[in-house]
């Protein structure tokens, strides 16, 4: 069984040994021994192969990823398995005093990074940020590391995944602004699949269902930094 994942702590990251490790990944393999799938094999990619990856058949589930109407053109998708809220990453101090997408599009010194296809793209130009104050990466290493060394005033992804990127880089010295949900609500993330492959989707969600929102499923998530107040997004 082939998952794909890029790298993205702390839903997917790799250990000093090399090892794949993370939130997403970690709850991929329980879902799929509880099916009885014994091979597992996680796939490094970056986010815009993910799709079409899942869509031709090179892997048949990927990491979370936020399930929109487009997307949902090409892939189908679980039923949720986090809740997040945007995030901007920035330089330590917040020097140009960003508070979300709005923040960002007023001031006319920010310049954006945004992963390619990723929907953080599209909410900043729906905010009104320029074409050309917005720099487009293929990693999210990539997009931080032009934060870092400020070729970019902010990089818009989700807030968590910023987060574990700052607890294993603190010698970046960057921090993370959390997008108000006036201006957008925590998204939902669910594992993708090929359209065709509905049996495995309904399989997986069946296990979904009766694990996430249980202790072990809380236990887990908090390794990660996941509150109980966040996983209960997921059940209400």
């Amino acid at each position: 069984m082939k998952f794909a994942y890029l790298i993205e702590p702390p839903f997917n990251f790799r250990d000093e040994d090399g090892s794949v490790r993370g939130c997403d990944v970690e709850l991929a393999q329980h879902v799929l021994s509880e099916l009885g799938i014994e091979t597992f094999e996680p796939v490094e990619a970056e986010f815009a192969e993910l799709l079409p990856g899942v869509a031709a058949g090179h892997w048949r589930m990927t990491t979370g990823l936020f399930a929109t109407d487009e997307r949902r053109q090409t892939a189908s998708f679980s039923r949720p398995i986090w809740a997040l809220p945007d995030g901007l990453l920035v330089t330590k101090g917040n020097p140009l005093n960003l508070s979300g997408y709005q923040s960002v599009a007023e001031n006319k010194d920010c310049v954006l990074a945004v992963i390619r296809h990723q929907f953080q793209h599209r909410c900043a130009i729906d905010f009104g940020v320029p074409d050309n104050r917005i720099t487009i990466h293929e990693t999210y290493k990539e997009a931080a590391i032009a934060v870092r060394d400020g070729r970019a005033g902010a990089y818009a992804s989700v807030g968590r995944a910023h987060s574990g990127f700052i607890d294993r880089n603190p010698n970046f010295a960057l921090d993370v602004v959390t997008v108000p949900a006036s201006e957008k609500e925590p998204a939902f993330g669910s594992f993708a699949f090929a359209k065709s492959d509905t049996d495995l989707r309904h399989q997986v969600d069946g296990i979904l269902e009766g694990y996430i929102g249980s202790s072990a499923h809380r236990d887990m998530m908090a390794k990660y930094g996941f509150s109980d107040a966040e996983i209960d997004l997921l059940v209400a």
